[in-house]
């Protein structure tokens, strides 16, 4: 099944809508722009993916939560879902349902390009609820 969604992105400060269409059956995302740039990422689920559009685009903020520092999915959400939805994690504090998040809602704080500082955050929010 293949799916489009619009995305607000900016670049130099200057919004714009942008297009993810992806593809479950290659686990794939095509990032399209409106001047035409057309470019597709595949990878083991779509948060995965869209890690890797983020990387190569690091002149473009993308304004969702798959985006956020604080935002991973865990091994369970990321086979259920294709990597869809993932936890919106506060240090200290344990995930629970609640936390659980499309990672391509409209969100514009605390965000990065960087899928390592995703997983640094992560594993300090592992070792922040081990010490709990």
């Amino acid at each position: 099944m293949i799916s489009t969604v619009k995305l607000t992105i900016s670049i130099a400060g200057v919004k714009e809508v942008a297009q993810l269409i992806c593809d479950n059956r290659t686990v794939s995302i095509t990032f399209k722009m409106k001047n035409g740039f057309n470019k597709t990422y595949t990878d083991s689920d779509f948060y995965r993916c869209f890690g890797r559009v983020r990387e190569d685009n690091p002149n473009i903020l993308f304004l969702c939560k798959g985006s956020k520092i604080n935002v991973h999915p865990s091994s369970m959400s990321s086979q259920m879902s294709l990597g869809l939805k993932a936890y919106e994690l506060t240090l200290g504090k344990a995930s629970s349902i609640n936390d659980v998040i499309y990672i391509f809602d409209y969100d514009e704080s605390n965000l990065t390009n960087d899928p390592n500082e995703q997983r640094n955050f992560y594993k300090r929010w592992f070792e922040s609820e081990k010490s709990n």
